[in-house]
């Protein structure tokens, strides 16, 4: 799976980074690098939805990122 947007912070249970995705969906990020972890960085990112995780943020689908490119 195939996803653009914008990487955001949340402070929530303990604070959560997200992909507020160009669909209009918000997405968990789990796996990727510290380098996508910036409030406010584009990426886009291939990956997969982790149907079978629970997080106690509840802000959307986990999306395990595999592989990333920055935006200017």
């Amino acid at each position: 799976m195939k996803l653009s947007g914008t990487v955001q912070y949340r402070d929530l249970e303990g604070g959560v980074w997200v992909l507020k995705a160009d669909d209009g969906r918000t997405y968990q990020l789990a796996g990727g690098d510290r380098k996508i972890k910036k409030d406010g960085q584009r990426i886009s990112a291939e990956g997969s939805i982790q149907r079978d995780a629970v997080t106690t943020a509840m802000v959307g689908p986990v999306f395990h990122v595999s592989s990333y490119t920055l935006e200017s």
